[in-house]
């Protein structure tokens, strides 16, 4: 989406009074929600300003340009700070309305809309990014994405990626952060599940094999990693098999390939992702 585009839209006459309305509503103790771009005429009313919030993954980038004071939390479907509900991408307005029926309803009938609408629990916008998307905003990331997505099975630091584009550790991590919402190490996670996940829908690879394709020695890291972002489902994230083959896969377990110790790679330590 264009900068100057959303600046021009922002100064309308329409968004102008939108303005006025929603801090006539905020003055008189309503409740006010938006999802997706609609966050944006929220956030330029400034009432966002010093809370927490989110938007939809794609737009991130360009919201912390035009609102550096608001507190966005790029990985939540849904954020409740006072009066002010705010929601990720277009769809998110489902959760959004979900989270206002538990908090004035109680949760039993959000339960019971959300399984009305056939609705899963998303808490999360993680599962739904497009890393590559969001790198392509600042070329030094995409050329370091490029760079670390040729290099998964293996171990490299976060001084490693940012030698290989030019960068300093600390310049990388702003850059990083201010291109994707994401910093470094989440950066580079979030690469190897995203492969991790592919070997999983298109190969016969287990766990521990898949592991060690995308640089973990110990599947629980990959395994941990997988559980936090809700996307560990193994039998229902690949092809199952065909009818009378299930019996004989149970039957003859693959057997685990001895561990091999090698050096972590940098975001499966504990550490500043910062500093690499």
């Amino acid at each position: 989406m264009d900068e100057q585009l959303v600046r021009e839209g922002l100064q309308r006459p329409d968004a102008e009074l939108a303005r006025q309305a929603l801090h006539a509503a905020f003055e008189s103790g309503a409740e006010i929600a938006g999802s997706c771009s609609a966050v944006f005429l929220v956030a330029s009313t400034g009432l966002l300003d010093g809370r927490r919030a989110t938007t939809t993954w794609w737009l991130v980038p360009l919201f912390r340009q035009l609102f550096p004071k608001v507190m966005l939390e790029t990985d939540a479907m849904v954020v409740t700070d006072g009066s002010l509900t705010t929601a990720g991408a277009a769809m998110a307005q489902l959760d959004l309305m979900l989270s206002i029926i538990a908090r004035y309803a109680g949760p039993d009938l959000a339960d019971s809309c959300a399984r009305v609408l056939l609705l899963d629990q998303r808490q999360s916008q993680s599962r739904y990014m497009a890393v590559s998307f969001l790198a392509a905003a600042d070329e030094c990331v995409s050329r370091a994405e490029r760079w670390a997505r040729a290099r998964l099975h293996q171990a490299f630091s976060i001084s490693d990626i940012a030698k290989a584009v030019g960068l300093g550790v600390r310049t990388f991590a702003r850059r990083c952060e201010r291109a994707t919402g994401l910093p470094p190490v989440k950066f580079v996670q979030r690469l190897r599940v995203e492969k991790a996940l592919e070997l999983l829908q298109t190969t016969r690879l287990n766990l521990d094999e898949i592991s060690q394709q995308v640089g973990y020695a110990e599947s629980s890291t990959l395994r941990k990693l997988l559980h936090r972002e809700r996307r560990l489902d193994v039998q229902a994230s690949r092809a199952g098999p065909k009818h009378g083959e299930a019996a004989a896969h149970s039957k003859t377990p693959r057997k685990r390939p001895p561990s091999r110790r090698k050096r972590l790679p940098a975001d499966a330590r504990m550490q500043d992702p910062r500093t690499g």
